[in-house]
């Protein structure tokens, strides 16, 4: 046997393997030497200046955190020398250790800051598309599972009141974190979901908005807040606080938001309000036309969330709590 010419087959395939289009996202690697580098020493100083202009924008406290956190620890890989090779290694390697998303929203901020450093090649770090999976179907019967599976745990108010307001509001995972006592009336069951970067509150759209809930989450939440847990919190719900609880649940607390909107269009509800409370501007209807007062949104939002719309049309006059 020709033991040269079998090694030779073996690379020849081993190549082929290797050099194969790949699923995840993997920038490639400058060859060392070629010129084709921009080094740039970064020194903390610019840093923080960079993180200035950022929050003329509007940043909150914690995003502001969060991206510190993301430049430093990228700078430190470099040994704050701007260098595309090991930028593009750094990429590479903590790809492996973070979700699509998380990936993703790295990916963004390293671009943006080597944009703002004027790095001509940072326009060709591109991050990997956000997977178009079909969105999780959540039922009823799946959120009181949920919150059965924190009944025997101290926590038990406060997690119970997360899941129903997150249920019946809308409201993203980060806006729930946000939520200080003063943001929810209990009495006429609003919740205000603030952008005020100055008190730590951000929302997606940079803008102000409410939404309601429902009376069982109304008694969730005067069970918490009265509590004695309750009554020393200063946001409601910190992340911190309760993110790992969900950690090991197949329902995420961002998952609350996605069972609001099937749940409104299960009960036919207008789509035009659904976008309202949930804070989507992203619509020509809602940026022109649509204005609704907050007693017509809650009248709205009440017959959607207790079905009381229809029966009232069929001449019933249910009134529900």
């Amino acid at each position: 046997m020709n033991i040269s010419y079998f090694l030779e087959v073996k690379l020849v395939e081993y190549l082929a393997i290797y050099k194969a289009p790949r699923e995840r996202f993997e920038l490639s690697l400058p060859r060392r030497g070629t010129g084709s580098q921009e080094q740039q020493k970064i020194t903390k100083a610019t840093v923080r200046k960079y993180l200035r202009l950022r929050s003329i924008n509007g940043l909150s406290k914690n995003w502001k955190r969060d991206i510190t956190n993301i430049v430093t620890r990228y700078l430190e890989y470099v040994d704050w020398t701007v260098d595309e090779y090991k930028t593009i290694r750094y990429l590479n390697k903590i790809q492996k250790s973070y979700s699509n998303c998380a990936f993703r929203k790295k990916c963004y901020q390293i671009r943006r800051f080597l944009q703002y450093q004027k790095i001509d090649w940072a326009d060709n770090i591109n991050p990997p598309k956000e997977y178009s999976g079909k969105p999780k179907h959540i039922t009823k019967q799946d959120i009181n599972n949920l919150m059965d599976s924190f009944n025997d745990y101290p926590q038990s108010a406060q997690l119970h009141a997360l899941i129903l307001l997150g249920s019946t509001s809308g409201l993203r995972a980060m806006e729930l974190y946000q939520l200080r006592k003063e943001d929810i009336d209990l009495e006429n069951r609003i919740v205000y979901v603030n952008h005020d970067p100055n008190n730590g509150q951000t929302t997606k759209t940079g803008k102000s908005r409410i939404s309601f809930f429902n009376q069982e989450t109304k008694v969730a939440l005067e069970d918490f807040l009265q509590s004695p847990a309750g009554l020393k919190v200063q946001r409601v719900f910190g992340r911190t606080s309760v993110q790992p609880y969900f950690k090991d649940s197949e329902i995420k607390i961002k998952d609350l938001r996605k069972y609001f909107s099937q749940e409104w269009d299960r009960n036919s509800g207008p789509t035009t309000i659904k976008k309202l409370l949930m804070g989507h501007r992203h619509d020509v209807d809602l940026k022109h036309y649509n204005a609704q007062g907050v007693g017509d949104l809650k009248l709205i939002f009440d017959s959607t969330i207790n079905g009381q719309l229809e029966l009232e049309r069929m001449g019933q006059g249910v009134v529900f709590p």
